[in-house]
């Protein structure tokens, strides 16, 4: 899901702000792998938890009470800014890594209702299989830079 919203602003870099639940086993583990994996400083994170997101989400009109999904916002403070959500983010955060986990993007030629309903299916459960923390876990303190909001 795409949400076509713009906003217009002022950084002077590309960056990709992906907002995560913070409480989600799942989610800080994806957060860790994007950090792992970044070698080029493109990727900014905010739990979904956080006022700082919950403004962006109703930015774009998405529902600040879902943490049942994970939203990245592409050339974030730029005009060209919008937000993905789902799917779509989870795809679109690792296809801009290099390497192998590129290949990952094949994944968008499977249809978007099968994605969206196997994304709904873990998302469902992910408390259950991968764990949940009681509060956000705090960064690395190497990572702390790159986390515009904690909750």
């Amino acid at each position: 899901m795409i949400a076509e919203k713009r906003t217009v602003g002022m950084s002077s870099s590309s960056q990709t702000l992906v907002l995560y639940d913070g409480i989600c086993g799942l989610c800080n583990r994806l957060v860790s792998f994007l950090l792992r994996h970044d070698r080029h400083d493109q990727f900014r994170f905010a739990p979904l938890q956080s006022e700082f997101a919950q403004v962006l989400l109703r930015r774009y009109n998405l529902d600040p009470n879902d943490f049942d999904t994970v939203v990245v916002l592409p050339d974030f403070q730029r005009p060209a800014e919008r937000a993905l959500t789902r799917s779509e983010a989870a795809l679109w955060a690792v296809g801009r890594l290099d390497g192998i986990w590129r290949l990952f993007a094949i994944a968008k030629f499977v249809p978007l209702s099968v994605r969206e309903g196997l994304y709904r299916f873990i998302a469902q459960r992910r408390y259950r299989i991968f764990g949940k923390y009681d509060q956000c876990p705090l960064p690395r303190p190497e990572d702390r830079d790159k986390f515009l909001a904690h909750s």
